[in-house]
């Protein structure tokens, strides 16, 4: 529900700045619980200038499907995704290769592809039509101060600024986030030098719900099974290759992936409009500040080679809404430091541990040496052949591992 126009010093519990997959998870995991919650977004909801919501698909984790299926929300992302049910791991031209199986683990799916859109589009649907919730759109934070007992924030929309109050501030303003670079929250962070291609694609033949990520000299390529017979394309390529491979016509670019990919899916037929996104990795060094808690991209963002990045922000929306809702049921101030420290040290090793595999990744597989190479694909092979290793290996990509929220168990807040 839109805010009214006179919001001036209006109180809330909770103020949520970025109405992104992030943003909107967490404003959904929060509402109905008595709480007053706000959603500030830069853009119209539902808008296609909103930059999270385009054509890139989407990896959900299985720890990520039960977080909506806790969230009430599964049932409409079920009808535009496509399960996962193998996902098969090679080093392009060389003999280590694994594979993961959902019937191994036991589960009906690793994982679910959906397109960031028509995932964004269930969220933001759910959150508009929430009359819980008041969605301040568009609208950008012009400053805020942390009052100790509350944080002021300054909001501009229209030309109008208004003033708002709350107990807990969540910056879930993606990895360029205005409000940790306002806090001076130290960052680790390089840029890969490489770029993500991303695009769809349709083989020959049917895809039979397997995912491939090959890793290749220039890059990981990940060929993930969509609806009607396609597969969305993740194509690492160096920044000096992007607008190269970007100008090519279908065919140039079809053929370009082919060679890239190989024929295990037999010829590619047609494919939908390309775009790039540079890869970097950005790790906050504090995810809370005094009232403000900071989530998803605006506090990690990751090479896309494990299909990790978003699954991570869904877990820190998981662990920050249990503790936040938690301390309202006690009657506590939900931006207590206690509260946020709770959170902090909860998603504290997760997230770095997540960075630092996804980053040694990186550097083990576009490593060019022939002792590293051999050594990868001796560890493919070990992984193949050793059903435990390959358990840990398939438990860490459904974010399976480690204490689970009471959202990834499945289980609804109350």
């Amino acid at each position: 529900m839109p805010a009214d126009a006179h919001t001036h010093d209006a109180v809330y519990d909770l103020i949520i700045v970025g109405g992104g997959m992030v943003g909107a998870s967490l404003a959904i995991a929060l509402s109905g619980r008595g709480m007053r919650i706000a959603v500030i977004e830069a853009h119209l909801p539902g808008a296609d200038t909103q930059p999270t919501y385009d054509d890139r698909g989407i990896a959900l984790a299985y720890g990520t499907q039960r977080i909506f299926e806790a969230l009430g929300v599964w049932s409409d992302i079920a009808q535009v995704a496509e399960p996962i049910r193998e996902i098969h791991v090679s080093d392009r031209g060389h003999f280590g290769a694994t594979r993961l199986r959902a019937d191994e683990e036991g589960v009906p799916a690793l994982g679910q592809v959906v397109t960031a859109r028509a995932l964004g589009g269930v969220l933001v649907r759910r959150v508009v039509d929430d009359p819980a919730l008041d969605v301040i759109a568009p609208a950008t934070v012009t400053d805020f101060v942390d009052e100790g007992g509350q944080v002021r924030v300054g909001i501009e929309r229209g030309g109008v600024v208004d003033t708002l109050r709350c107990r807990l501030l969540v910056a879930a303003d993606g990895g360029d986030s205005a409000i940790r670079a306002s806090l001076d929250v130290p960052v680790v962070q390089w840029q890969y030098g490489q770029s993500a291609i991303v695009t769809n694609i349709t083989p020959a033949r049917p895809h039979h719900n397997v995912a491939y990520e090959r890793f290749t000299d220039a890059g990981p390529v990940a060929l993930l099974p969509m609806s009607e017979g396609r597969c969305a394309v993740v194509w690492t390529v160096r920044d000096e290759q992007r607008d190269d491979v970007l100008a090519l016509d279908d065919t140039a670019f079809i053929d370009a992936f082919q060679r890239r990919f190989g024929f295990r899916l037999g010829r590619f037929q047609c494919v939908g409009r390309r775009a790039a996104y540079p890869l970097t990795l950005l790790r906050a060094r504090e995810s809370v500040r005094g009232r403000i808690a900071i989530i998803g991209n605006a506090a990690h963002t990751l090479h896309p080679i494990a299909g990790q990045g978003f699954n991570l922000g869904i877990r820190d929306v998981a662990a920050l809404a249990e503790v936040v809702s938690d301390a309202h049921a006690r009657g506590g101030d939900v931006g207590a430091t206690g509260v946020l420290e709770r959170y902090a040290q909860w998603r504290q090793a997760e997230q770095r541990n997540v960075s630092l595999a996804t980053d040694g990744l990186v550097r083990l597989f576009t490593n060019p040496l022939g002792v590293v190479r051999l050594g990868r694909n001796l560890g493919l092979l070990a992984m193949e052949l050793l059903p435990p290793a390959r358990h840990v290996l398939a438990r860490a990509a459904m974010g399976m591992l480690g204490r689970q929220p009471r959202l990834s168990r499945g289980v609804p807040l109350d």
